[in-house]
């Protein structure tokens, strides 16, 4: 068998463990790279490299701050004012936490606003009596319709951006994504909260570092200090200063919050998912596998055979976003885009079309990551909080990738006409 037969059996094989759950996620992705590694796919000295991914910290960093949210009492003062405010109606509060990640997502890391927001979720939803289930997949599918309405919002945007100026043609504008983001936003809200939510366990997933109202250690101004670090790390965030990356950002307000005594060093280590850790940091030698071996190439391949001569002008747009889709399913949304930049440039060549037509369909695409939790960081950090099982995320998700793609087949081609003059 080529190697790119035995990657796809490898990781058809891990799908087949995430969706029954047999054992637990990071387990199977963690097994799944030592397999891809002692069959000579992935070199054995860069297979848990991912590790080492700037991501990883940025999560971390994160986690300390919303366990410092949790300690000081912050949190749930924040969740029982929300709940004064808009009461106790689930859907009330799952709008009011859709738009807010929504726009902060728009000029922060869909993955920074995912792990601020989280513990501000989770507050309200144990001041309110409702299931974090109900709400914290909605606000970590809705920062994937923000971040993709702006350029800096996720990096795939910015990647695609890139590709389009280093081929010789006109990057995409700050907001021309948000031609389509919009009302992809709108509707994917909408699909959420009269579809969706229909679909959502009721389960409460573990308190994070095990911490509950009773057991928040209220004082005045604790709850202040950790206010000002949160702010400050999210103003600094959506600043986007040149030189200043966001895991260092994260990481700097932690260490604020464990000299100011908001959490203690014990709690914030308690306070890091660290499954969630464990699978993001394994998954990437998958990424590398699918690239190294040919499989994401035989794969694009198919996908020009499937196009054929003459294709209109929403297969030109549809079918990429398709494949774009189903590779989110194993790979992260900026290795798909990395992935299939080079392809969408070759397909509108080949095709005589608009390759930014082709290439915002793929960017649509990589930001609707919503099939498994292994799409997108957001879609990670949800996951244990959330108590969610691998198969939530496909019965929520397809119904929402499907209003994604249709949504793009019809705006992007009368926004950048595929085939122009």
């Amino acid at each position: 068998m080529s190697q790119a037969g035995m990657t796809l059996t490898v990781v058809g094989i891990m799908a087949g463990f995430f969706l029954t759950q047999r054992i637990p996620h990071y387990v199977t992705a963690m097994a799944g790279a030592l397999a891809l590694g002692f069959l000579g796919i992935v070199p054995m000295k860069s297979l848990f490299a991912g590790f080492a991914n700037p991501t990883l910290i940025l999560f971390a960093g994160m986690f300390v701050i919303g366990g410092a949210m949790f300690q000081t009492g912050l949190a749930n003062a924040v969740g029982e004012w929300a709940v004064r405010k808009m009461g106790r109606s689930e859907r009330l509060l799952l709008w009011g936490t859709m738009i807010a990640a929504a726009v902060l997502s728009t000029v922060a890391s869909n993955t920074g606003t995912a792990a601020a927001l989280m513990p501000v979720v989770l507050s309200i939803c144990l001041a309110a009596g409702i299931p974090a289930s109900r709400q914290l997949m909605p606000m970590a599918f809705t920062t994937g319709f923000g971040g993709f309405s702006a350029l800096i919002g996720t990096p795939p945007n910015m990647i695609l951006s890139e590709a389009l100026k280093e081929g010789g043609f006109r990057p995409f504008g700050f907001f021309e994504f948000a031609w389509v983001g919009i009302p992809v936003a709108l509707a994917g809200m909408l699909y959420l909260d009269f579809i969706g939510r229909r679909m959502l366990p009721s389960v409460q997933g573990p308190a994070p570092a095990g911490l509950t109202i009773a057991s928040a250690d209220r004082k005045t101004w604790k709850m202040w200090v950790c206010a000002a670090i949160l702010a400050g790390v999210v103003f600094v965030m959506i600043l986007d200063l040149r030189g200043v990356s966001l895991e260092s950002v994260a990481v700097a307000g932690a260490v604020l919050c464990v000299l100011s005594g908001c959490i203690g060093g014990k709690q914030a280590m308690e306070s890091v998912e660290w499954d969630t850790v464990l699978l993001f940091g394994s998954m990437f030698a998958v990424a590398q596998a699918m690239q190294l071996s040919g499989a994401a190439e035989w794969m694009a391949r198919s996908l020009l055979t499937v196009l054929g001569p003459g294709a209109s002008r929403y297969w030109i747009v549809g079918i990429p976003m398709v494949f774009t889709m189903l590779l989110g399913a194993v790979l992260s949304n900026t290795a798909c885009a990395v992935l299939m930049a080079p392809i969408g440039l070759f397909l509108a060549k080949e095709t005589g079309s608009s390759p930014h037509a082709v290439l915002m369909g793929i960017a649509l695409a990589a930001s609707c990551s919503f099939l498994t939790p292994v799409g997108t960081p957001p879609n990670m950090i949800v996951w244990g909080p959330g108590g969610y099982r691998f198969w939530d995320y496909v019965k929520v998700g397809i119904g929402l990738s499907a209003v994604c793609l249709i949504l793009g087949i019809l705006i992007i081609p009368w926004r950048w006409p595929v085939f122009p003059g």
